[in-house]
C-alpha cells in the first residue's frame, strides 16, 4: 500500500522543507514536492497535511510502563497509546518492575506484553543489580547475547511494531547504585558493548522524601531533598567511566552542579550524555510554592481552583511531586542553558503514572507524574513560542539525539522506516488529563493552554488509531 503525506512542513536535514511524504510498504520512498506520482498510480492514499508539521517521531529514553507487576498504574497498550497521542514512535522502558527483567526469564514476561500490546515501539532496559537491589549484579553478557540472538532469528517479533527486539541498555532507575565497585565492575564489563543509563541519587545524604532543598520545603516545613545526593553520584559515575570507557548516560538531570559536572565531561571527551525533563526546564519550586498556596486559599474559600479560560483544576498537588524533584529557578535556568550548548542532549519525560487514590496523597504519596501526551505541546509552547530555542532545536532534542545515542535508524529519509508525528501548530487547548490515554492523571501542565496538538503519529507506515 502507497500512502502520500502532503503538503506539510516536514523536518529534513534539521531544518524544515514544504514537501510531500510517500510511503510503501511502511518506508519513505520519496520526498518530492512534485505530485507526479499520484497521476501515475491513482491507487495512492493521500492525506493533506497542508499547513502541518511533520516530524519524525519523538523518541523517549525514559518511561516507566508498570508492566509486569503494576497495571493499576499503567500497562503496555495504554502507554504506548499515550506515546502515539504525544508523537512518539520510540519509547524505552524502565525495570522498576515485578518481575524486575534482571534475567531472561523475567525479561520474556514483559517482551510478551510488547509484542501482545505495543501500538509504537518499545525497547526494555535491563536491570544493572538483581532485583534493583544493588547486591549482585546481573548477567549482562547473556542478556545482551539473548537480544542480538531475538534480532536476528525470532521472525514472529522481527521487523514490526510490537517487534523490532532491542535491548535499551542496564538501568536500575528508580534507585541509584550505591556501592562504586559495583558500579566499577558494570562498566568495565559492558564498555564497548551497551550503555549504561544511571539514576543517580545518593540515599544517605539526601535529606527528605518530598520537595527539594529550598523555599517550598522550607515553607511546607519539610526536610528538602538535597542537590548533593544527585550530582555526587554523577561526579563519581563520570570518573567510572572515564575509567573503564563504557558509554554512559545520566537520567533526569535536575541540578546545575551536575550540569556543569557533565559540561567538564564532554570537555574531556567522557562517553557521556544526559537527559532532562520538561518539568525541570519549564518549572520551579517556586512555581510550585505559588500553586500550593493558589489551591490552599480555593479550598479555605471553598471554591475550585483556576487553570487557563476557568478550567477547573481537578488533580491535587501530588502533581508536583517527582523524583527528583523539581528545583530552584537557578537550577532550571542552568538546565535551559544546558540544552541551549548542548550539554544536555535531549530531553526524556520520566512518564511514570501512579493511581489516582496512591498520588491524592500529595506531597505523602508516590513519586512520579505523567509527560508523553504533554511534552512536546508545553516545551513548544514554553520554549520555541518564547523564543528561548528554535523549533528546529526542539526537534533534534525529542526525537534525533537520543535516536543517534541509542543507535537507532531514524529520521526522514528514504529508505528509512516511516516513523512520524505530524503536529497542528496553531491548535490551542487547555491540558485536562481526563482526555489522556494513559492510565496516569497527575501531570504538573494540568490547566495550562497550549499550542501544538498531534494530529496523527505513524509507526512502520501505519497511523496509529
Amino acid at each position: 500500500m502507497k500512502t502520500l503525506l502532503r503538503g506539510a512542513n516536514v523536518f529534513i536535514g534539521g531544518s524544515f522543507l514544504r514537501t510531500n511524504v510517500l510511503i510503501e510498504d511502511g518506508v519513505i520512498v520519496s520526498l518530492s514536492d512534485s505530485l507526479s506520482v499520484v497521476a501515475e498510480d491513482p491507487s495512492i492514499c493521500i492525506v493533506d497535511y497542508s499547513g502541518k508539521y511533520i516530524f519524525p517521531g519523538f523518541v523517549d529514553v525514559h518511561v516507566h510502563f508498570r508492566e509486569p507487576g503494576f497495571l493499576y498504574k499503567e500497562d503496555i497498550a495504554t502507554g504506548s497509546k499515550a506515546a502515539a497521542r504525544g508523537g512518539y514512535t520510540h519509547v524505552f522502558t524502565m525495570p522498576n518492575l515485578n518481575p524486575v527483567p534482571d534475567s531472561i526469564e523475567n525479561m520474556n514476561e514483559e517482551l510478551k506484553a510488547i509484542h501482545e500490546k505495543a501500538v509504537v515501539k518499545v525497547y526494555p532496559y535491563a536491570s544493572i543489580t538483581k532485583g534493583e537491589k544493588g547486591g549482585e549484579l546481573v548477567c549482562f553478557e547473556e542478556l545482551m547475547e539473548y537480544f542480538e540472538l531475538l534480532g536476528d532469528n525470532d521472525e514472529d517479533l522481527k521487523g514490526n511494531v510490537h517487534g523490532n527486539v532491542r535491548l535499551a541498555g542496564f538501568s536500575d532507575d528508580g534507585v541509584g547504585v550505591d556501592a562504586s565497585d559495583f558500579m566499577l565492575e558494570a562498566m568495565q564489563r559492558i564498555a564497548g558493548l551497551g550503555i549504561i543509563s544511571a539514576h543517580c541519587e545518593i540515599k544517605s545524604i539526601l535529606g527528605g522524601k518530598n520537595v527539594h532543598d529550598g523555599v517550598l520545603a522550607k515553607e511546607l516545613g519539610y526536610k528538602g531533598i538535597s542537590s548533593e545526593s544527585e550530582w555526587k553520584m554523577v561526579e563519581r559515575d563520570l570518573a567510572l567511566s572515564k575509567e573503564t570507557g563504557c558509554s554512559y548516560h545520566v537520567c533526569h538531570v535536575s541540578t546545575k552542579e551536575s550540569v556543569e559536572l557533565i559540561r567538564k565531561a564532554k570537555a574531556l571527551g567522557i562517553d557521556v550524555t544526559c537527559e532532562t525533563g520538561p518539568h525541570y526546564l519549564l518549572l520551579s519550586d517556586e512555581d510550585v510554592l505559588v500553586e500550593v498556596i493558589r489551591e490552599g486559599k480555593a479550598r479555605e474559600n471553598g471554591e475550585a481552583c483556576l487553570g487557563a479560560d476557568g478550567y477547573k483544576i481537578k488533580y491535587g498537588i501530588g502533581r508536583f511531586k517527582m523524583n527528583p524533584p523539581i528545583r530552584s529557578n537557578e537550577d532550571r535556568k542552568a538546565l535551559v542553558e544546558g540544552i541551549k550548548d548542548g550539554t544536555i542532549d535531549m530531553i526524556a519525560t520520566d512518564h511514570a503514572p501512579h493511581s489516582t487514590e496512591e498520588k491524592s496523597k500529595g506531597f505523602d504519596g508516590p513519586m512520579g507524574v505523567v509527560g508523553l501526551e504533554t511534552a512536546f505541546p508545553v516545551l513548544y509552547t514554553g520554549l520555541v513560542k518564547n523564543e528561548v530555542i528554535t523549533l528546529e532545536k526542539l526537534v533534534e532534542l525529542m526525537s534525533i539525539s537520543p535516536a543517534k545515542r541509542f543507535g537507532l535508524e531514524h529520521g526522514i529519509e528514504v529508505g528509512l522506516p516511516a516513523d512520524l508525528t505530524v503536529y497542528d501548530l496553531e491548535s490551542e487547548y487547555v491540558i485536562d488529563p481526563d482526555t489522556f490515554a494513559s492510565k496516569g492523571r497527575f501531570t504538573p501542565f494540568e490547566g495550562r493552554k497550549v499550542c501544538g496538538k498531534c494530529i496523527a503519529t505513524y509507526v512502520d507506515g501505519r497511523e496509529v488509531k
